[in-house]
């Protein structure tokens, strides 16, 4: 295992788990609640760095896995290993491996709809969600997501993720620690799409400097994690979204009932894009969600690293007020 960076590294402990049959790599520190923190695109377990000291030091047993497909867990060579009902499957068994009927839970981009889907289908095993850049969409009944994001062109970075081995071959161009800094960038257009002929990654621009709420050493640790897991298991995740929406047919217009808190930063652009800010404004988000706080907050989407203070105190407030309500 690459070293993690030294602040880090000398107080969280490591180990791996088995659990819906792979070997998961997990982060953890302190003592208390559970609260599982599931990362996104394309981050790893060290995205929570902020988030497990202070939940920590506020008597919480926070625990960060690499989920499956990234860093140190186990990367299946089959797309079909990739479905929604592998990776809550995985959280399952990682619950059932730390002993724990419920979890706190804490999601981020692709790690907030794989919470989102924990939710749906075990809710039994969620106690409370903070959901952070990604609110719960419906199933279509009729429309697969793909069909669906046929109107935003093929230069959508969605659509050229589809492929296996395209984006794989255009993200080899660069170093992983390039692709990285390229997918932080705070002054994406809303809508991340490239020209006809483009790959998005060729589109995306490397920042000449980063933002003060990430070091280059975080960076650099991320990267070397990528660079022996390679991108494709975290592209399947892309890759089986329409198999998604098939195995989720018999849950079609299920409300998720777990008590949640939504946060999402103004300039996200997932939240300027798809209809997404009507959506949680006009209120059809919080019927669907009907125990629902929603935060909207100054700020991109990487949320929990940009305004790691803002978004941990979020948390810790709102979990604190679920502990004190049983």
């Amino acid at each position: 295992m690459a070293e993690a960076p030294e602040t880090t590294m000398a107080t969280v402990t490591h180990r791996r788990v088995r659990t819906n049959g792979i070997s998961m790599h997990i982060a953890e520190k302190g003592e208390g609640p559970l609260v599982l923190l599931i990362h996104g695109f394309p981050e790893i377990w060290s995205t929570w760095m902020y988030q497990i000291d202070r939940l920590a030091e506020q008597g919480y047993h926070a625990v960060a896995p690499d989920m499956r497909g990234y860093g140190d867990s186990d990367c299946p060579r089959d797309l079909a290993s990739y479905t929604v009902l592998h990776l809550v499957g995985d959280l399952i068994g990682l619950l059932d491996e730390l002993k724990e009927q419920q979890a706190l839970v804490v999601g981020h981009d692709w790690g907030a709809e794989v919470a989102w889907h924990l939710c749906l289908l075990r809710p039994d095993r969620v106690r409370a969600l903070a959901s952070l850049s990604v609110p719960f969409r419906p199933r279509s009944p009729t429309l697969k997501p793909l069909a669906l994001m046929q109107r935003f062109g093929e230069g959508f970075y969605i659509s050229q993720f589809q492929e296996p081995g395209r984006t794989e071959r255009s993200f080899a161009k660069y170093d992983c620690l390039t692709v990285l800094k390229k997918f932080l960038l705070l002054n994406a257009p809303e809508l991340l799409a490239a020209p006809p002929g483009v790959e998005i990654i060729d589109f995306l621009e490397t920042p000449e400097s980063l933002p003060p709420w990430i070091k280059e050493e975080e960076l650099r640790y991320a990267a070397e994690q990528f660079e022996k897991s390679g991108f494709t298991g975290a592209l399947n995740y892309y890759r089986a979204m329409d198999k998604n929406w098939e195995l989720l047919a018999p849950w079609q217009g299920a409300k998720i009932t777990v008590p949640t808190k939504f946060v999402t930063g103004d300039k996200d652009q997932g939240f300027q894009s798809f209809g997404t800010k009507d959506y949680i404004e006009n209120g059809h988000f919080k019927r669907l969600v009907p125990d629902l706080d929603i935060v909207v907050i100054d700020g991109h989407h990487f949320i929990q690293l940009e305004r790691a203070e803002r978004v941990t105190d979020e948390i810790l407030t709102f979990f604190a007020n679920i502990r004190s309500s049983v």
